[in-house]
Parts: C-alpha cells; sequence; structure tokens
C-alpha cells in the first residue's frame, strides 16, 4: 500500500499567499486488471497554509505506488487526499496524466478547497 507516514511538512516560509507546484516525470504503478505497468506524469498543485512537503519525502511517498495495483482515479485522489492531511493547504490540486495504452490516454483531476481567483488560470 502507498506510505503517507513518508510525507514530512516544514512550516511555510510566508504567512503571504503563494503557488507551489510540484511535477513527478516519472510516476508508477500497476494495473490492477493485468498486472501491467502504468506510467504517469503528476502534478500538485498547493496554496499552502502553515506548512509545505519536504520532496525528498514527497518523492519517496510517490515511489511506494510503483508495486501498488491500482486504478489511475484511486492513485490521484488517494494523493489528494493523503497530502491534504498532512499538510492542510488552503487549498490542493493533483493532475495525473497517464501515458496511452490502446489508444486511451487519461487525465485525472482531484482538489481540495476552492481554487482561489488569482490561480485558476495557473
Amino acid at each position: 500500500m502507498p506510505d503517507p507516514s513518508l510525507l514530512e511538512c516544514f512550516p511555510s516560509p510566508s504567512n503571504e499567499s503563494f503557488l507551489i507546484e510540484h511535477v513527478n516525470e516519472e510516476f508508477t504503478s500497476v494495473c490492477p486488471k493485468t498486472g501491467h505497468p502504468d506510467f504517469g506524469q503528476i502534478t500538485v498543485r498547493f496554496e499552502p497554509a502553515a506548512s509545505c512537503v519536504e520532496l525528498k519525502s514527497l518523492k519517496l511517498y510517490f515511489q511506494s505506488f510503483r508495486n501498488e495495483g491500482i486504478f489511475y482515479e484511486a492513485v490521484t485522489n488517494q494523493i489528494r487526499d493523503d497530502l491534504v492531511a498532512a499538510m492542510s493547504p488552503t487549498w490542493l490540486q493533483v493532475v495525473s496524466d497517464w501515458k496511452g495504452r490502446g489508444g486511451i490516454r487519461s487525465r485525472i483531476v482531484a482538489t481540495h478547497g476552492e481554487v482561489p481567483s488569482c490561480w485558476a488560470r495557473v
């Protein structure tokens, strides 16, 4: 199972509103139906409240999905839920873009909170 206990946070360096975007270009998990590897890109955007996620811990957390048989939708929602639990951000968005297989590509978007208008076009 993915391991949210790997996620470490640190205090936000500013009391002002700002946007953080992390992109994992080499995300992997396993199709629960076929056992074939799934390859995707995960983009996490958030406005921190009191804390930010530490990058090495985020990388290790993403790697904990590597051998997990899990659907795209579940991956995306699991990442959102675990990051919200770890950081309690003002808002957060997780976008998963999956490599095509059988002529079909998928993009899943999961959000937490209302996207502030200043970030809506990012």
